[in-house]
């Protein structure tokens, strides 16, 4: 990602270039419909009523990476961290900032690099590691976050106005389309059959297993009893105090090298990201461990590239690589 590489003039291409990924038809029709918000700024087209803004890819289309070769902490953009939140996994793409205070995002979410995403979620980094599904693709997501704000009691009336007039616009645009507006769409209720395991952030995991059941044993520890092993971890006073209370956490480790000499690369990908959803600086080199690796043997290998990226610069700041 440090090499000068000359950006493609095609914007899938560049996206592709930047964020390994490609985006998902949604994403360029919701970036349409934001253009007929509001022309000279689509990415400000939720602004005014929400708070919201188009970012990460989107900033793409929006041209904000031209020109700039070094950012404010003197280096390349790096796409890759480019409003990765603290608790973003690989599998989730932050592409609406909403508050900094409660650090508010929504983004899509895949579970394999390769393929389109399964889902639009949104986290609230500030509050907790939880990824929330708000719908298949943005234009649900959206909608659905909006309908919740305009039942809230303490949204502003003037701002109420401006949001049903959007919502409108949207659900007609989304018709027109044959864009599906469901909370739960039936490919969303099909991944849930898929999901080995929930995980810390609860938007779950999914790996390959075959009809031997080769592919993900579960980690041995319910996740209240996970949790308190990784807290007396993190709250540990001394360097004694914590190797001690490391030791559970290592035997888990060892029980990942084994399900991985059988084929079971589903279990290390749990625990890391159980590890890297918990949060804390002493658990990262176990982290860096346990994700790499897991993402390698399940062939997601652009997922590494990212997890190595984001713990190296892993920060509870909100992260604009473009600002200079």
């Amino acid at each position: 990602m440090d090499k000068d590489i000359p950006s493609p003039d095609n914007v899938k291409d560049n996206i592709k270039q930047k964020y390994l990924m490609e985006m998902p038809e949604d994403f360029y029709q919701f970036w349409e419909f934001c253009k007929e918000q509001n022309k000279s700024q689509p990415e400000n087209a939720m602004y005014s009523f929400l708070g919201w803004k188009l970012v990460g890819p989107y900033d793409i289309l929006a041209g904000k990476h031209k020109g700039i070769s070094r950012n404010k902490n003197g280096r390349r953009p790096n796409y890759l961290l480019h409003y990765r939140y603290y608790y973003d996994p690989p599998e989730f793409m932050t592409v609406i900032r909403g508050d900094d205070k409660t650090q508010f995002h929504i983004g899509y979410f895949r579970d394999v690099p390769s393929e389109m995403p399964v889902f639009v979620a949104v986290n609230q980094a500030a509050d907790s590691c939880n990824i929330v599904p708000r719908g298949e693709n943005i234009f649900g997501a959206v909608k659905n976050i909006i309908d919740e704000t305009l039942k809230a009691k303490s949204t502003d009336q003037e701002k109420k106005k401006k949001m049903e007039h959007f919502q409108s616009k949207l659900v007609n645009f989304a018709q027109t389309k044959g864009i599906c507006l469901a909370l739960q769409s039936p490919s969303m209720k099909q991944r849930n059959k898929k999901v080995v395991c929930k995980s810390f952030h609860g938007a779950g995991i999914v790996v390959p297993v075959d009809q031997n059941e080769v592919g993900y044993r579960p980690v041995p520890e319910t996740p209240a009893d996970l949790k308190k092993m990784l807290k007396k971890v993190v709250d540990s006073k001394t360097e004694k105090e914590r190797d001690k209370n490391m030791d559970p956490i290592q035997e888990l480790v060892t029980l990942v090298q084994f399900a991985n000499d059988e084929c079971d690369y589903g279990e290390g990908l749990e625990l890391g990201i159980d590890l890297f959803s918990y949060g804390g600086d002493v658990l990262h080199p176990i982290v860096e461990h346990l994700l790499p690796l897991a993402y390698q043997l399940l062939g997601r290998f652009e997922y590494k590239e990212i997890i190595e990226s984001h713990l190296r610069h892993r920060s509870h700041k909100v992260n604009n690589e473009l600002e200079l």
